[in-house]
């Protein structure tokens, strides 16, 4: 009976250990660790899960960052490019000039997905964001304003997913 306790206990730590990123994540994002992770729902569909991976878990905006967004419906790149683009635009700091650049920058990147393809977007506070299908770059994106918009889809305090947005920063 001890020795079963014994391995009962061994199992348990070793799933209680910290959630860490993919490799890829962890080429941008030095001891990269998830900060939190949330599932966005849209008119009671499941749309998909998010997780956000930060260094050493904490979120720090002048620090690399990453979302992953996994997937848990089909959805066109144009609709993902689209849904982007509108939300950006809500913030109502950015011209319509450059959101619909961006709308089309994103559109070459983008891929369709289905459930259970990952997207990440990987912040780089020098102005880069890099985006990855699976573990597969996609592309990049040099612009410090694109990159903060994109991000603040989900982080920023006027996001239109505020649970999801608690969830993300690790305030469940």
């Amino acid at each position: 009976m001890l020795k079963l306790l014994i391995i009962l206990f061994t199992v348990f730590l070793s799933m209680a250990q910290p959630s860490y990123s993919s490799d890829y994540i962890g080429a941008h994002v030095p001891n990269a660790q998830k900060v939190g992770e949330g599932r966005l729902v849209y008119l009671f569909f499941n749309v998909y899960d998010a997780a956000l991976f930060a260094p050493k878990g904490e979120l720090k905006r002048e620090e690399p960052f990453a979302i992953q967004i996994s997937y848990l419906r089909e959805i066109s790149a144009k609709k993902i490019a689209d849904r982007s683009a509108v939300e950006i635009r809500n913030q109502g700091r950015y011209s319509e000039e450059q959101v619909a650049r961006w709308n089309q920058e994103m559109l070459e990147i983008f891929p369709d997905v289905s459930k259970g393809v990952r997207l990440t977007g990987v912040y780089d506070p020098k102005g880069e964001t890099i985006f990855y299908k699976n573990s597969e770059e996609i592309g990049r994106i040099q612009d410090a304003d694109f990159s903060q918009a994109f991000f603040d889809i989900w982080l920023d305090e006027k996001t239109s997913s505020p649970d999801l947005r608690r969830k993300l920063l690790g305030n469940s």
